[in-house]
């Protein structure tokens, strides 16, 4: 249970978007009370009626307003997204029931047009908790619309990033003779050599390589749109998805490929980029 309680829940901080549904929920509940008259209104002269109506209606939506608008707005640090969890959830949700009830409480009372009972109190509890579950259920929809789009988004990306990998790029050459056309996901670094670059992939388990006539910073473009490619040193763009390991030693840090027999250093202002790039691997 305790597991369960302390499990992320995605606080609602669209400031913009809560607004327009406390008006929404604020004219819901006149609406409500205008046609079903509870809480004794029925028994009130037409116009202490109306004011009395109009009146909760502004208390809904202030305290909705307060809670959901100014306090998240005044304290950020304790509404923080990342760091909501289901058992803050509950305790908020009890909280808006609290103030939204409270608040009906106050105005009956300040009033004094209509005598408490306890089923007076439980009546007002009753209502308080009308704004409350169109609230909840406004929050479960927005989730689910959010993690639905999120979904087919991701789908479509994945669809997107197995095409691209179908796709062959073509390193163009100063000469026609070195243009070379590969599968990017198998190229495992490209060497600047003078001006060359030398290109090493993978052909099944055998590691092959060529010179082409063209320069690093046009192949790096050629292959900015697959982020696992990493320019890790002036000489040196690497597959980081093709690494197999990584020493540091008190010069810097070199990365090691399966089947190659040299190292390729890491320039200092590259470090902490790769460092990043393979911890979101």
């Amino acid at each position: 249970m305790l597991e369960f309680l302390k499990r992320p829940y995605p606080f609602n901080d669209d400031l913009k978007r809560n607004a327009r549904v406390i008006f929404f929920i604020s004219i819901s509940i006149f609406v409500f009370l205008l046609l079903f008259q509870p809480l004794e209104i029925s028994t009130l002269a037409g116009k202490e009626k109306i004011y009395l109506i109009i009146g909760l209606g502004v208390i809904t939506f202030l305290s909705l307003s307060i809670n959901l608008l100014v306090l998240p707005s005044l304290w950020p640090q304790i509404f923080l997204h990342r760091e909501w969890k289901i058992w803050k959830e509950i305790l908020w949700d009890l909280w808006l029931l609290f103030t939204i009830a409270f608040g009906y409480f106050l105005m009956y009372k300040t009033l004094g047009i209509i005598e408490f009972s306890f089923s007076m109190i439980v009546k007002m509890i009753l209502i308080a908790i009308i704004p409350l579950t169109a609230l909840i259920i406004f929050n479960y929809n927005r989730l689910l619309r959010l993690h639905l789009r999120t979904a087919n988004n991701l789908n479509k990306q994945l669809k997107q990033n197995r095409k691209a990998e179908d796709k062959l790029v073509h390193i163009d050459s100063e000469y026609q003779k070195d243009k070379l056309s590969l599968k990017p996901g198998l190229i495992i670094l490209i060497r600047s050599a003078d001006n060359y670059i030398e290109v090493f992939w993978r052909d099944g388990t055998a590691i092959k390589s060529q010179l082409i006539r063209s320069t690093l910073i046009k192949v790096s473009e050629l292959l900015s749109d697959y982020n696992y490619f990493f320019k890790c040193h002036r000489s040196f763009l690497v597959n980081i998805n093709q690494i197999d390991r990584v020493e540091g030693n008190s010069q810097g840090y070199k990365l090691y490929f399966q089947n190659l027999n040299f190292e390729v250093p890491v320039s200092k202002n590259a470090i902490k980029e790769l460092k990043s790039r393979i911890k979101f691997l």
